[in-house]
């Protein structure tokens, strides 16, 4: 069985796809590499934040479905997303940049031996800053070279993501039985797993929490979690994997810039499995990643009517000249 190399995405709802892409781009410093559309909703936007090449386990990627409710917060979700960063000295970095653009965040914490920086967006979304300095496994991705932030502290990829659940017996021999994660640790009411080479960008933390209502999906909160594959014949494994637990699987899906399958391995929480490639380069030059609505193949001869139907959003940056932040 092939392990799971770590993981691929996240995908959260946002009110805003003009905000979002301010905040991701000036203030995370991330790199918009593909803006698409749900390709199941072809009046949503799809925007795609991810290191400099668009590496998979770099990226967080956001839909703004027209007139959705604001989630909120509780058990049984996948409720945080954590960014990578080279160091400790990062994290100093990043206080003074939060206080700066007046992003709420909890400052300077440590976690199973990482130091960490939880913070929000506008849309109450919420986030984790992990450091790298202590870090073993999965290698992280390529700061965005032309991004504001120093190359030395700027975001590089995807560090565990953190789900809530009432039934924590269950979802251990989910992770554990099939999907082959192991658990390596526990603080308080804390879980920490990890799967392949392990390290941050291949954990999940789990929290047992059975006194928060149920969370409900809306902007500011995660739509599903990918975990990467390595290619088609791995993904065909795992559909294989799931559906012999008894899991009903979306099968095989195409989705152009990867190959996926989703299952809902329990209340609340939405997995997905992505190949590593093709990727987000082949389509457009690197120099201008992200600057144009990108469509696949499939979607081509609907440009006309999918332009009509989502307004202009500006995310051209090859013409611009972003300073590195110095704080």
């Amino acid at each position: 069985m092939n392990q799971l190399r770590g993981i691929h995405h996240v995908t959260a709802i946002t009110s805003s796809a003009e905000k979002n892409y301010q905040f991701f781009t000036y203030v995370l410093g991330m790199r918009l590499v593909k803006k698409t559309v749900n390709q199941d909703d072809i009046q949503t936007y799809h925007l795609f934040f991810a290191d400099d090449t668009g590496a998979p386990g770099t990226d967080m990627t956001f839909f703004d479905f027209p007139g959705i409710r604001k989630g909120t917060h509780g058990t049984n979700e996948i409720y945080k997303t954590a960014f990578r960063v080279p160091s400790d000295a990062a994290l100093a970095y990043w206080v003074k940049r939060f206080d700066k653009y007046d992003v709420k965040h909890t400052g300077i914490k440590e976690l199973f031996g990482k130091k960490t920086i939880s913070f929000s967006d506008f849309d109450d979304q919420q986030y984790m800053l992990i450091s790298d300095e202590l870090n073993e496994g999965v290698a992280s991705g390529t700061p965005w070279q032309q991004g504001p932030a120093p190359l030395d502290y700027a975001i590089t990829g995807l560090g565990p993501i953190h789900i809530r659940v009432a039934q924590i017996d269950y979802i251990k021999e989910v992770l554990e039985k099939t999907m082959l994660m192991r658990q390596i640790a526990k603080e308080g009411s804390l879980y920490l797993f990890e799967v392949g080479e392990g390290g941050n960008g291949a954990q999940v933390i789990v929290e047992h929490n059975i006194l928060l209502p149920q969370g409900q999906q809306g902007y500011g909160t995660v739509h599903h979690a990918a975990f990467r594959v390595a290619d088609t014949d791995a993904l065909k494994e795992w559909i294989k994997q799931m559906e012999s637990f008894g899991f009903m699987t979306s099968g095989y899906v195409d989705r152009f810039f990867f190959e996926s399958l989703y299952v809902r391995v329990a209340p609340g929480i939405l997995f997905e499995w992505a190949t590593d490639g093709p990727g987000f380069m082949g389509d457009e030059p690197y120099e201008t990643l992200g600057e144009k609505l990108s469509l696949p193949p499939f979607l081509e001869s609907k440009r006309a009517q999918i332009e009509r139907m989502v307004r202009p959003i500006d995310t051209v940056r090859s013409t611009l000249k972003l300073e590195k932040e110095v704080l």
